[in-house]
């Protein structure tokens, strides 16, 4: 799935437009325990989160996630887009729900992170 399909999706608003948004995304991942990202995310994924403090796109660059996005129309301080756009990972602001916004992805053929281990 490319990155614009997530934000066509999520009914996203980019936060980081700076950034190309023409990444593939591979899988995807749902998480407000920064340890579970690490734990349970694949490199070339997308998270989904409620978390909009800067360690949220620090733990994205240690995994290898190429966006984030932020559910329930939060908006990220200044910090966390200015880490993002650093660290070359897109940011998209949802008004959705997490578990509508990974409900409507799988729907749309997103495979979960964990998908392989359920196999």
């Amino acid at each position: 799935m490319n990155l614009r399909d997530v934000i066509a999706i999520s009914k996203g608003e980019i936060l980081t437009p700076q950034l190309s948004a023409d990444a593939e995304i591979f899988s995807g991942c749902c998480a407000d325990l920064m340890s579970d990202v690490l734990a349970y995310s694949r490199p070339q994924a997308v998270l989904l989160t409620g978390l909009i403090n800067p360690q949220v796109v620090r733990t994205a660059q240690v995994a290898d996630v190429r966006a984030i996005v932020f559910a329930h129309d939060k908006q990220p301080p200044p910090e966390t887009l200015a880490i993002a756009v650093q660290e070359n990972i897109f940011l998209i602001r949802s008004p959705m729900s997490m578990y509508e916004l990974s409900g409507k992805l799988y729907a749309a053929g997103l495979r979960s992170c964990d998908a392989d281990e359920r196999a």
